[in-house]
């Protein structure tokens, strides 16, 4: 009797290295999981508001926002003088005045960062600073490689009173107000999912040297959009500019990376500093059919609690409702069908059965168009 009931209870000294052993293994495994970015990255729950270090850590409280602590961001787009880039600011400028003041916004002030090198007719419409552009070929026609080159010129000349920084683009419409979804110095941004550091290793250990870490270091991001602190921006700029400029420069890279050359610049300039972005997937919504890139749209087709429409490819469907790829479709809009001229007021609305985001899409478009002066002049 003795005999089972010893063998059937473990001893002290037993219990005790068994707690210990467990104890330091979990002490190891979550200090693996956070000095080791390759493991996971931060991201945001968009069905609660959260911020998770997905899939096992939580963000320190000590890098949360306060509730109801307001920390207002400068709104910046860069931008040309070309007619297609004009009248996209210009419905950009017009939603960002209808949802800067309301409740849940964090939107300070705006700036159109024209790299063209000289005014335009929007001066007085837009609030605007004319930076250089680069040297005549250096771009070699891809000209978001100005994009960078911009910014460090915007951060040195420029006065900005808020300590963060919206990076946007011009085919960029709000839809919900936007608050400050950085966290102190984690800056937040969308993950694109084409943005795939892991497929480019050989490539980007040009850039990014072994001793920085795995290359999944590198956020599966580009530069837009970002809210970041204004003095970490003014650090990585210029390693973004040069980053993108050696990538370019560099025929297998310039290659391998094509139209999105510049956001794995920004990404590898981001990550050579050390700095880790919150991926936040409620960030923006886009709009887009995506042939003959990607074999399936990857878009959203409803707005839900998203704040930013990104319009970058076309869409065409059938009277029918129904999504045509590779073909002009009975209905479509397409930015790049006006690459000379602004889109007309009024524009028809899509069938039914097309999805909510589009819908939303071509709505605020003609309200933005109806309400700007001097729209197709």
């Amino acid at each position: 009797m003795i005999v089972r009931k010893n063998m059937g209870r473990a001893s002290p000294l037993v219990l005790v290295t068994l707690v210990l052993g467990f104890s330091f293994a979990t002490y190891n495994l979550v200090t693996m999981i956070m000095h080791n970015r390759a493991i996971s990255k931060w991201v945001e729950d968009d069905a609660n508001g959260g911020i998770f270090f997905d899939p096992v850590i939580k963000m320190p409280e000590n890098v949360r926002k306060p509730k109801n602590a307001r920390l207002p961001f400068h709104v910046a787009v860069t931008a040309t003088d070309a007619t297609y880039s004009q009248w996209q600011c210009r419905i950009m400028y017009y939603w960002y005045k209808k949802k800067k003041d309301l409740p849940g916004s964090d939107m300070g002030d705006f700036t159109r960062i024209l790299h063209s090198g000289s005014p335009d007719n929007f001066m007085d419409e837009i609030p605007t600073i004319v930076v250089d552009p680069l040297p005549e070929g250096l771009d070699r026609g891809y000209i978001v490689l100005n994009r960078p080159w911009a910014f460090v010129q915007w951060l040195e000349k420029a006065t900005i009173e808020e300590d963060y920084i919206l990076m946007a683009e011009p085919d960029h419409i709000f839809i919900n107000p936007l608050p400050n979804l950085a966290s102190g110095g984690f800056p937040a941004a969308f993950p694109f999912f084409y943005i795939k550091p892991a497929d480019y290793e050989k490539v980007l250990r040009k850039f990014f040297p072994e001793e920085m870490g795995p290359v999944t270091n590198i956020d599966p991001i580009g530069n837009s959009p970002v809210i970041i602190k204004k003095d970490l921006l003014k650090k990585i700029a210029p390693t973004w500019m040069n980053v993108s400029l050696k990538m370019k420069d560099d025929p297998e890279t310039d290659e391998a990376f094509g139209w999105v050359l510049e956001m794995y610049a920004y990404a590898v300039g981001s990550a050579l500093h050390g700095v880790q972005h919150i991926l936040r997937k409620d960030f923006m919504l886009q709009v887009w059919q995506l042939e003959p890139y990607f074999s399936k749209p990857p878009w959203d087709f409803e707005i839900g609690k998203k704040f930013i429409i990104h319009y970058t490819y076309g869409c065409d469907y059938n009277m029918k409702g129904e999504l045509m790829y590779g073909e002009i479709g009975e209905w479509r809009f397409d930015k790049r069908s006006f690459l000379r001229g602004p889109p007309p007021r009024n524009l028809s609305l899509p069938p039914p059965g097309v999805p909510e985001s589009v819908v939303t899409l071509v709505k605020m478009v003609n309200e933005a168009t109806a309400n700007i002066p001097n729209w197709e002049a």
